[in-house]
């Protein structure tokens, strides 16, 4: 008697950090897990899976580290860190308008108005690193803009977004929007943590069904990665073709990225701890956020 199979509702940033995920698609990992997994893309990030996975709409997001622990953080309980995805830390270029001449450094932007995709989301925590990396006291200025054309648009006052003075996103995302100029880039700031992790709706985790097929979900995911660890061409190649990247700046951050070998351990001293304190230090989270369970660890 063959296996039924479970429908997952997993989402995911369409950008070229999801490749493997396709891959395990396309190479019919899922279905060999008895899965079938649907993806929602979510463009505006991890913020808006956040209140996705609130409202019931996906049951698993992957997404950035920083987001998903500010949110348990700050007394979130709907979902769970489940597993990691990538090792390897997030790049945040820091952008302005290409005409902003009064703007020419990070320095230029301490206390200014900072466009962000959604509150909550990497884009608005990571300013705050950035204030404490640089020891700055003023505070930043907060302009909601849900998308990464508002974020260009908010930085070069044009459109119908409330004008911004900076933003950030990861730089590859961002790099043809400098080779284009319309927008420059005036500083970057990597994330001190493994960049994205796995997480599941605290409803998904406790039913067996749901349990089980993240079991499986992790296991496709993890032979998606091996494939695209020895088929970079291929992975170039849906890159430049599915993603808005170009096939060399799709190359230059191969040479930069890190998936984990098993995305279903947690090393909670580097994904919870440390980015929980440094989180503590920027003032993004008060000193209850130690007091929260923020891992799911009996699958």
């Amino acid at each position: 008697m063959s296996k039924s199979t479970t429908t997952i509702k997993v989402g995911y940033v369409p950008e070229h950090f999801s490749t493997p995920l396709f891959f395990a698609r396309d190479q019919g990992y899922y279905a060999k897990q008895s899965v079938e997994v649907v993806f929602p893309p979510f463009p505006s990030g991890t913020g808006h899976m956040i209140q996705a996975l609130k409202a019931k709409e996906i049951d698993v997001a992957i997404g950035l580290t920083e987001a998903f622990v500010s949110g348990i953080g700050k007394g979130a309980d709907h979902y769970k860190i489940v597993g990691t995805y990538v090792q390897s830390p997030l790049n945040w270029a820091i952008s302005t308008g290409a005409k902003r001449d009064e703007i020419k450094s990070v320095d230029d932007i301490k206390g200014k108005t900072i466009g962000i995709s959604r509150l909550g989301s990497g884009s608005n925590v990571m300013p705050f690193v950035l204030a404490k990396q640089q020891g700055w006291t003023d505070q930043f200025e907060f302009e909601i803009q849900d998308n990464f054309k508002n974020l260009r648009d908010g930085v070069n006052h044009t459109g119908s977004v409330k004008p911004t003075d900076a933003f950030m996103w990861e730089v590859f995302t961002t790099k043809k929007y400098y080779d284009s100029g319309e927008i420059k880039q005036i500083g970057n700031i990597y994330t001190p943590w493994p960049s994205w992790v796995i997480t599941a709706s605290s409803t998904f985790l406790t039913s067996s069904e749901g349990a089980a097929a993240l079991k499986g979900f992790f296991n496709a995911v993890n032979e998606g990665i091996a494939y695209f660890n020895s088929h970079h061409d291929e992975a170039v190649t849906h890159i430049s073709t599915n993603l808005d990247y170009s096939a060399e700046d799709a190359r230059a951050w191969l040479k930069t990225v890190q998936f984990v070998d098993n995305v279903a351990v947690v090393d909670k001293g580097t994904i919870v701890d440390k980015t929980v304190e440094i989180l503590q230090s920027a003032d993004v989270l008060d000193d209850s956020s130690a007091n929260y369970a923020y891992l799911h660890t009996t699958l």
